[in-house]
């Protein structure tokens, strides 16, 4: 007898892998805006790499993975760097 993942559990699982992820992304990118505001540079870009991060957990990936490649998979190395299931 064999068993399974089971999915909803390992999708909040990821969530909240992805939450730990961005949290240090977010908060270098705090600096960096801040930096910005004071010499009155562009903060677009930053902005835009902020809202990334924000919206991660609530890829589409995410939810309609039904295996646990799919979710794996679902991790966006782009915005959240290496992932954790990485080898």
């Amino acid at each position: 007898m064999g068993f399974s993942i089971n999915m909803t559990k390992a999708k909040e699982i990821h969530k909240t892998n992805i939450r730990k992820a961005r949290t240090p992304k977010l908060a270098k990118l705090d600096v960096e805006f801040q930096k910005a505001l004071e010499t009155s540079a562009d903060t677009t870009s930053i902005v835009s790499k902020k809202k990334a991060l924000r919206d991660a957990p609530a890829n589409t990936a995410i939810n309609a993975a039904t295996t646990e490649a799919e979710l794996k998979a679902a991790w966006d190395t782009a915005v959240l760097g290496t992932s954790p299931y990485s080898s």
